[in-house]
């Protein structure tokens, strides 16, 4: 059995609430959980009150070769529990990055964003100003 750690979307329209789940891989968005590991409330103000995780249940599972979502993966490396699974997408990003730049291409919309500040920067250093007609 493949278990996951992901989010299922409670709570009503404009105000989304979330519940950090222990689910078999296959089953639906909000389908059987196995077990509740946390919740996560997007919109509460204090941070404290926002992620609350049962940490020794997350490393059980985490433990037994449960795969978190993305979204997961985030929260529980902001919470501070590191896991495999955070430091392998990390290792893959890192070498799809090196081959962009090896290819000459942008990685991130960050550095697609910064090269065209750049080039806009370099153009109008460029170009002689013209002093207005009378």
């Amino acid at each position: 059995m493949a278990v996951k750690l992901r989010m299922a979307r409670m709570g009503r329209r404009h105000r989304p609430f979330f519940r950090i789940n222990a689910v078999e891989s296959h089953t639906p968005r909000d389908g059987r959980v196995i077990e509740k590991v946390g919740h996560y409330d997007p919109l509460e103000k204090d941070a404290t009150k926002q992620i609350v995780l049962n940490r020794d249940r997350v490393e059980y599972w985490l433990g037994k070769g449960a795969v978190p979502s993305d979204t997961v993966s985030e929260i529980l490396l902001r919470q501070g529990i590191k896991h495999k699974y955070a430091e392998e997408k990390a290792a893959r990003q890192a070498q799809a990055r090196k081959l962009a730049h090896a290819k000459g291409k942008l990685f991130t919309a960050t550095e697609r964003i910064r090269a065209e500040k750049a080039k806009a920067a370099a153009e109008a250093a460029a170009k002689p100003e013209t002093p207005p007609a009378s």
